[in-house]
């Protein structure tokens, strides 16, 4: 039988290979318009979806999309800038800037397509009138630290860009727009994805503030005061300057971890699926998991060892320590905490676009003996958790996860494997 590592390695290969764009974008492309063809678009995965759609177009075009540095890929039409993330700089707002212009005085014969992944929100930052990009910079860092959701965060930056929450489909109009996404997001809204700047918004000005409030978030005080003013709100769904738009999700977790799970049968492993979108405090997420495998191993259900349980989705964290992290590291050092060394348990929690928050390192590996292993050469797993410091302590037993930036985004990746007693 596949060693438990190989194992969990060869499914985490196998959920980033499902969301590659140069397989899943291809069928999706649109009929060439009787006008231009203008592409624009944003994310991790945004350089590697535009050389997809470079490769497979019939007919000329042009455009710009932004990613991640390090994330590019080479290509002859459309240009590549690269940008911050998950805190926006400069060359993001200015790309930001010049997508908006360009999909300006457009015909109802150009065609506008978006090529959207995780990781466009920050990428794609253009402020509203009245903000500068230090208070995008301030405000995101704030809500990184705090431990809103996603879904809540791009609640917040729709309402303070210009180019989000709908409103880049607005400035397209009359063009059709075609959105082709690769989703992020727990529950693959496209509304969210990217904070969705194709994308009628049904959020509100007020639910943003309320988020704020529920998280103490007060500064900077422009940003806050913006959204009091409310004024003119988002595109909306009905608006019919987004008539005739069409959005398709191209890739998701839930393919990603069908993928994986197949491997996982190939290998004599059942599997079972407990979510793709799962949200949460990392640490809670990984007690809730923990528990779920206890059970597993114990009485064998849902499913009898060997088995493999597997979920997606998007945890948070809330920093309290100065260590580095990842939000997989925290899931993970807190899942091997809560094990305290099962001996039929392994694991593997990594990010689908080859980085782990901001490290260097896309996931990391548990074994049944880490704790042990960690213990010999000095590192306390509690300490370590308690100071938010998952990469340090997996670095220290040389069991990081290194894949290189994917150049695609479905987001978290979780496996367990359970061995028979």
């Amino acid at each position: 039988m596949t060693h438990p590592r190989d194992l969990l390695l060869a499914m985490f290969r196998a959920a980033i290979a499902a969301a590659d764009p140069n397989l899943c974008l291809p069928p999706h492309l649109p009929p060439a318009p009787r006008g231009r063809t203008i592409v624009v678009g944003a994310g991790k995965a945004a350089a590697s979806m535009a050389k997809a759609v470079e490769a497979h177009w019939q007919g000329p075009l042009s455009g710009l999309v932004v990613t991640r540095y390090g994330h590019g890929a080479a290509c002859q039409r459309i240009e590549v800038v690269e940008a911050a993330h998950p805190v926006p700089d400069a060359a993001g707002r200015a790309a930001a800037a010049r997508i908006l212009e360009s999909v300006q005085g457009l015909t109802a014969d150009d065609l506008v397509l978006c090529l959207m992944s995780g990781g466009a929100s920050a990428l794609l930052t253009l402020p509203a009138p009245g903000l500068t990009l230090e208070d995008k910079q301030a405000l995101n860092r704030a809500l990184l630290r705090s431990g809103a959701t996603i879904t809540e965060m791009n609640c917040v930056r729709k309402h303070l860009s210009a180019i989000k929450g709908g409103r880049l489909a607005a400035a397209a109009a009359p063009a059709r727009v075609v959105s082709l996404i690769i989703s992020d997001v727990p529950g693959d809204d496209p509304s969210v994805v990217g904070s969705g700047p194709t994308v009628p918004d049904p959020s509100t000005y007020a639910e943003a503030l309320a988020i704020l409030a529920r998280y103490g978030i007060s500064e900077p005080k422009s940003a806050v005061d913006l959204l009091r003013t409310a004024p003119q709100e988002t595109p909306k769904p009905g608006d019919p300057r987004l008539a005739g738009n069409t959005t398709t999700i191209i890739a998701t977790a839930l393919g990603s971890l069908d993928a994986a799970a197949k491997v996982a049968r190939q290998a004599g492993y059942r599997t079972s699926i407990l979510g793709d979108s799962i949200e949460g405090e990392a640490r809670d997420v990984a007690l809730v998991h923990a528990g779920i495998a206890r059970h597993v191993a114990r009485r064998g259900e849902p499913v009898a060892p060997p088995c493999v349980m597997l979920s997606g989705g998007e945890t948070t964290v809330t920093v309290r320590g100065k260590g580095r992290g990842g939000r997989n590291a925290e899931f993970l050092l807190a899942l091997g905490c809560a094990l305290g060394g099962h001996p039929q348990m392994w694991a593997l929690a990594g990010d689908t676009d080859g980085i782990d928050g901001t490290e260097d390192n896309a996931g990391c590996l548990l074994a049944p003996d880490s704790l042990v292993r960690a213990a010999a050469l000095g590192v306390k797993a509690t300490e370590r958790l308690d100071d938010n410091d998952g990469y340090g302590f997996f670095a220290a037993l040389g069991d990081l996860v290194v894949t290189r930036p994917t150049l695609t985004n479905v987001n978290d990746f979780r496996a367990i494997l359970i061995e028979p007693a």
